[in-house]
């Protein structure tokens, strides 16, 4: 036991030993619930985007920087562990050390490769998710070439579109109108009149 203790505070491994308390510390409050997966109530946000992008960096994005970060210490300190038992002589450990940031590296990057593919991709937000919407008209009238609508969103942020009609149909402000198509290359909606009483996502 005293010998796995001189190993664990000698160097390089005492350079992962606190590392690796910090991360079993985490690992227990997550299990109760004291913090989230990825350290939104622990850590600034800034500061958690910018290690994401930076482990992203080095090819290891794709999964919760908590689990990146964690995969990286422990390997880092059971190779480092194995490889200060083995060499002696301070040249020899700083390469020991070199040696096991490439193998926690490597380790992460190969063991992350299956995990990116269990989470979820998060879906990014597009103009065509207000097809099939309604929508409350905000100008005097809807043509061919003129008009402005609010829409309300799945998650319940409103936004101000342009709008366009095929017929002749009279819209009025604070009419409802459907949204039954987009038209990307001049970036507005077609509309028709719509009875806001038909709306399935209105307030009973």
């Amino acid at each position: 036991m005293g010998r796995f203790v001189d190993a664990a505070s000698a160097f390089p491994t005492v350079l992962f030993s606190f590392l690796l308390m910090v991360v079993v510390a985490y690992w227990v409050l997550a299990l109760f619930g004291v913090t989230g997966l990825d350290g939104d109530e622990t850590a600034d946000g800034a500061e958690t985007a910018g290690l994401s992008g930076l482990l992203s960096g080095l090819g290891l994005g794709g999964v919760p920087v908590a689990v990146t970060v964690s995969l990286l210490v422990v390997i880092a300190w059971f190779t480092s562990l194995a490889g200060s038992t083995l060499v002696t002589g301070t040249p020899a450990l700083a390469a020991v050390l070199v040696a096991v940031l490439a193998c926690a590296w490597l380790g992460t990057r190969l063991l992350t490769l299956p995990l990116r593919r269990a989470v979820p991709k998060e879906r990014v937000p597009s103009r065509a998710d207000f097809v099939g919407r309604m929508c409350v008209i905000r100008t005097g009238r809807v043509s061919r070439s003129f008009g402005q609508a609010e829409v309300t969103s799945a998650d319940g942020s409103s936004a101000l579109i342009q709008v366009r009609q095929t017929g002749d149909d009279v819209f009025l402000a604070g009419g409802t109108a459907l949204i039954f198509a987009y038209d990307s290359d001049g970036e507005f909606f077609w509309v028709t009149p719509y009875d806001a009483e038909l709306d399935p996502d209105r307030p009973i």
